[in-house]
């Protein structure tokens, strides 16, 4: 009787072992999958950034250019008749240039997608799948 209560008890603690080692690798593989979406998404981010830099230095430079000739151009035009409006109106202009772009930059900033979105959603949907077994 002894021996059938050791054979089966020694059954078990390697079964035991097994469970854990698969449990143990399933945990680092979906650890793994995870770690991976994240730097995809960091990725992803710095690529968006990136891009935007560069565009917002392309605008800032072109735009720079613009407003020395064109105040120059305005000015010389209209400095004869009347120099209030020589100074005037091109800072109405550069006032109004501002706005639009600080409206489209905002803009630009709010359609972002969230930081590592699908991370936390792939992590919220593990995590209703873990405690729903429960």
């Amino acid at each position: 009787m002894e021996s059938k209560t050791q054979s089966s008890g020694s059954g078990q603690p390697g079964k035991l072992f097994e469970s854990l080692r698969a449990l143990a690798a399933t945990f680092l593989a979906s650890a793994q999958t995870r770690l991976e979406l994240l730097l995809i998404e960091v990725e992803e981010q710095g690529i968006w950034l990136s891009s935007i830099l560069v565009w917002v230095l392309v605008a800032v430079f072109c735009a720079g250019l613009s407003v020395l000739l064109a105040t120059l151009l305005i000015v010389l035009a209209l400095w004869d008749t009347n120099p209030v409006l020589a100074l005037g109106l091109p800072t109405a202009l550069y006032l109004v240039g501002a706005l639009i772009a600080g409206m489209i930059v905002r803009g630009k900033v709010r359609a972002r997608p969230g930081l590592f979105a699908a991370s936390i959603a792939e992590l919220s949907k593990d995590h209703k799948e873990l405690t729903s077994r429960q």
